[in-house]
């Protein structure tokens, strides 16, 4: 996948969350992030900024190259995290400990007596 192709799905994702989550409105990444901006967390501001400058510049500009890819996913992958709603992560954390729980109990359950149940098999 050449480096333009990443670049642009990745700010795809990042402009989807936006508008859905918190009601961006506008054209580029940019103008997205100006028109929430008083709603996002201040700490990820700074990185949209970054990630729509790159990529705008590895768009329109014909000489530009991704001199640090690394830096650039980094920061995607910090700047999806922070707007991915925290909700459906706190769930799936509690729907895969509960199922943890049960299984630990039946398991426990079954060792303790097995030589009853055993008969019955």
């Amino acid at each position: 996948m050449s480096d333009i192709e990443k670049v642009v799905l990745r700010t795809r994702k990042l402009e989807q969350l936006l508008r859905v989550q918190y009601h961006a409105e506008g054209k580029g990444l940019h103008q997205l992030v100006t028109s929430c901006e008083e709603r996002l967390p201040h700490k990820i501001v700074a990185k949209l900024r970054y990630v729509a400058t790159i990529r705008n510049k590895i768009v329109h500009e014909d000489d530009y190259k991704l001199d640090d890819r690394a830096g650039f996913l980094s920061a995607c992958d910090e700047c999806e995290k922070e707007l991915t709603p925290r909700s459906s992560r706190f769930i799936w954390r509690v729907a895969l400990s509960l199922m943890t729980m049960i299984t630990l109990a039946a398991l426990a359950f079954y060792y303790m007596h097995w030589d009853m149940l055993s008969e019955h098999f």
